[in-house]
């Protein structure tokens, strides 16, 4: 009976996104909606892109584990990331009036940073997509009973999500998160005060883990414990910054005043919002305490099993349904924007350039082809891998943090940043950060700290000595070729 409510709402899901498909006439309709959409719609696009399966399953996990000083990335520099944007990155973005953020690096610097910093953004998504095709897999797989595999289950997820995503881009993006983000609300709402009275009231769940140091949130007064919390949180509140599925959703807003508010509503929501799964998962182990044995699992993917199995075993089947469908709906939601995000990019700002002439017709082509590429390589990592989604998408935003942001904002707030300073700043920053990734065992100061000071020791270095690396030695400059008019 669940699998079939279950069948029935991804059914429903995607017939919604097939639906907003047609609204698809061009390549500016499917990366960005055609520039239109409304507050209420831009700012559910911003929450249920945010709000995904490492928040449900992953971050509540983790706070259940080690309480709040345990994710300084999620929610807080997450949320933090999408008030930055609205407060100093929206308005330009959006007055620029371009297609990905790697038309940004192009107008700014030219065609090799642009490609660049688009490989090293699109690289990014693979960790984050691949969280999410991890959670579709873990929810089909804790449905079925086990009688698919993990491998199996994510094989299945990824496939629904790139039916519709694949044919309607943003437009399927933006109708099915407004969706989503009404039934994850209600669902977990409903969810939290059924779970939370059983645990003996949410007084007692929040007494309890008051009283097991739950809610320290600051490191001790220890550098070595200072510095790991400062670089997670650094990573999602900066590295998150520089992203196609941010620069969407700003640039899809209908005007400049909406762009902004959109992204600061969504933020405060997200920040909010997120503390729910935190109190579901902790009352679960305040109901049974046999769950925290899943924290000593070889498989570190086994700790998000929390939530999913108490639903099962303990509550009634519509709660079953709708738990499921508001999982559910944060996990499709996330995943169809992270297919989307890297798709525009690389085919924008990586292969475009060698198509100068290619029509509209043909463009809409590739990105379909590039996102279903583009899923199977993510699809891969997430077989492949055995780290929680917490840890996988905190991974995803280290490579933007060392080797997009400080282009991004010296090229919007510094008026000297020069091709050779961002170049520079590149190269620096994903060099330092990787050979101390491989080294980190040794260092006190965590890989993407060193790296981002690197980023930022080139740009100044290299925009302030004799410039011997020009525009002209980078590559003409390129304007995004204009979207062909609606039908």
């Amino acid at each position: 009976m669940l699998i079939g409510f279950v069948l029935l709402y991804l059914a429903v899901t995607i017939a919604i996104g097939l639906y907003a498909a047609r609204r698809v006439h061009n390549a500016k309709d499917y990366l960005v909606a055609g520039r239109s959409l409304p507050l209420y719609i831009n700012m559910a696009t911003v929450f249920a892109t945010w709000f995904g399966a490492e928040t449900v399953l992953s971050v509540s996990a983790t706070f259940t584990k080690d309480g709040l000083n345990g994710i300084p990335a999620d929610p807080f520099g997450a949320s933090c990331a999408l008030i930055f944007v609205a407060l100093f990155f929206a308005r330009a973005f959006y007055r620029m009036d371009l297609l990905t953020i790697g038309d940004f690096y192009h107008k700014r610097y030219g065609k090799l940073v642009e490609v660049i910093t688009s490989l090293a953004i699109t690289a990014s998504y693979l960790g984050w997509t691949s969280a999410q095709l991890t959670a579709l897999g873990l929810v089909f797989n804790v449905l079925s009973g086990d009688a698919l595999s993990l491998n199996e289950c994510i094989m299945i997820g990824a496939a629904v999500v790139v039916v519709y995503t694949a044919f309607g881009g943003m437009w399927s993006v933006a109708i099915t998160d407004l969706f989503q983000t009404v039934i994850i609300i209600v669902g977990l709402l409903v969810i939290a005060w059924l779970i939370g009275d059983r645990a003996g009231g949410a007084g007692h769940v929040i007494a309890h883990a008051h009283a097991a140091g739950k809610f320290d949130f600051w490191p001790k007064a220890d550098v070595v414990q200072w510095l790991p919390f400062v670089a997670a949180w650094m990573t999602m509140a900066l590295g998150s910054i520089p992203q196609q599925d941010v620069f969407q959703r700003v640039t899809s807003a209908r005007d400049e005043r909406t762009a902004v508010r959109g992204s600061l509503l969504g933020g405060a929501a997200y920040f909010g919002f997120a503390f729910v799964p935190m109190f579901i998962a902790y009352a679960a182990v305040v109901i049974d305490p046999g769950y925290t044995e899943l924290f000593g699992s070889e498989d570190a993917r086994e700790v998000q099993r929390i939530l999913p199995d108490l639903i099962l075993s303990k509550m009634p089947l519509w709660a079953q349904v709708v738990f499921f469908g508001a999982l559910l709906s944060a996990i499709l939601s996330t995943a169809s924007g992270a297919l989307l995000a890297p798709t525009a990019l690389f085919t924008e700002n990586v292969l475009r350039p060698f198509m100068p002439r290619i029509s509209d017709k043909r463009f809409l082509l590739t990105l379909r082809v590039v996102l279903v590429l583009f899923s199977c390589a993510a699809l891969l990592f997430a077989l492949n891998s055995r780290s929680t989604m917490y840890e996988m998408v905190q991974n995803a935003y280290k490579v933007t943090l060392v080797g997009a942001l400080v282009p991004l904002a010296a090229g919007i707030f510094w008026k000297r940043a020069s091709v050779q300073g961002a170049l520079l700043s590149v190269f620096a920053g994903l060099t330092v950060w990787l050979a101390c990734e491989f080294n980190f065992s040794q260092a006190l100061v965590p890989p993407q700290l060193n790296g981002l000071g690197a980023a930022l020791l080139g740009m100044l270095v290299g925009s302030l000595a004799p410039q011997l690396i020009t525009e002209r030695h980078a590559g003409m400059r390129r304007e995004p070729a204009a979207p062909a008019p609606k039908a």
